[in-house]
């Protein structure tokens, strides 16, 4: 439970359903004196899951995350950065934390199943094996985050709302009665407490902050980058250049600490190549046809998929994608259907040339 209404009104569902039910809530890491921004851990937040909880008629229990969440996710998003890529700590978050401390949490207490507010489903089939398939609204599905959970976190998974539309969701909040059916969504990440993530790097990880040279697709020297941490793939605004057209961040050269622009149209590429692949089901061992999502709020792309050695696939799209960022989640789709994810680790076309691009050429 987070005081929020879709964590709310999955209890709320769960409760109606006959399910014993009891709310857990997560006290996460954020910057000392910072904490009353957090809008996942105010105290307004808790008080409002404790308020709801008792409404509810169910037990409320605290836990102190805030160690293990720093030494995880927070540790992982400063290494991501100034490792040159760009994570998505969520990811992270859902799978070692949520579904990880707080089951263990949960289990202790007595736990069978574990329910959160996602919009996405989770069906079992015949044999017991989980399949996680996108949430009924579309435009709040969240099946993309959940795509790195094991098939052991999701067989005990419930999440009651993902067969409803938000709308639906806060309707329903009202006919129980619940003081958050209002409540605006959080949407950044929570340990920023609603600053900006290059402040966030120049306090936590001033070692990211390394200049060093940008080039134009063409090799030549335009400029000089403040450090590659404070750039993002597809970037235009704040490069601090002098142009007689757009540029935009084309790629990040780690190796040479070089940040590469370019016109727009140097943004599109063909292929990516992820690692660490998890898959909740087993995938096609031949190359497949799938759908790929290459971020939270990105449309999937009609892609052809052929796993790699290593838990390494590669993903080539049937048009070129913008802003394929090394860090994301290349999560894939067969249908509704999330088979699972990996992380991007770069992304090039078939034959390139241009500086910042793999120049090697797929059979």
């Amino acid at each position: 439970m987070s005081g929020g209404v879709d964590s709310s009104v999955a209890a709320a569902l769960l409760r109606a359903e006959g399910y014993r039910v009891f709310g857990i809530m997560l006290r996460l890491w954020t910057e000392p004196g910072r904490e009353a921004e957090n809008r996942c851990c105010t105290l307004e937040a808790t008080d409002l899951a404790r308020h709801i909880a008792h409404q509810l008629d169910i037990p409320f229990h605290l836990i102190d995350a805030r160690e293990t969440f720093r030494e995880t996710v927070v540790a992982y998003f400063l290494e991501g950065y100034t490792g040159g890529v760009t994570p998505n700590p969520c990811l992270l978050c859902n799978r070692e934390i949520r579904w990880g401390l707080l089951w263990k949490h949960a289990r202790a207490l007595g736990a069978d199943k574990m329910a959160t507010g996602h919009y996405a489903r989770v069906v079992l089939d015949a044999d017991g094996q989980a399949h996680l398939l996108r949430g009924m609204d579309a435009h709040k599905d969240q099946s993309y985050v959940l795509g790195r959970l094991r098939q052991e976190q999701l067989r005990r998974t419930l999440l009651p709302i993902g067969a409803y539309t938000k709308a639906k969701v806060r309707q329903m909040a009202r006919a129980f009665h619940l003081p958050v059916a209002s409540r605006p969504d959080s949407q950044d990440l929570c340990f920023l407490a609603g600053g900006n993530y290059r402040d966030f790097l120049r306090r936590h990880a001033p070692e990211a902050e390394r200049p060093g040279p940008i080039y134009d697709t063409g090799g030549q020297r335009i400029g000089t980058h403040r450090g590659l941490a404070f750039y993002t793939i597809g970037q235009r605004k704040g490069l601090g250049l002098a142009a007689d057209r757009p540029l935009y961040v084309v790629a990040k050269e780690q190796a040479g600490n070089a940040l590469i622009v370019g016109p727009r149209e140097a943004l599109g590429q063909q292929v990516l190549e992820a690692a660490e692949a998890n898959w909740i089901v087993p995938p096609p061992e031949e190359a497949f046809q799938a759908q790929v999502q290459i971020r939270a709020t990105a449309r999937p792309q009609p892609a052809r998929v052929t796993l790699l050695e290593s838990g390494r696939f590669r993903a080539v799209f049937a048009q070129p994608q913008r802003d394929i960022t090394p860090g994301q989640a290349a999560a894939v789709y067969v249908g509704e259907e999330c088979l699972g994810s990996g992380i991007i680790t770069r992304a090039y076309n078939h034959r390139s040339s241009r500086p910042g691009q793999n120049r090697d050429i797929l059979p």
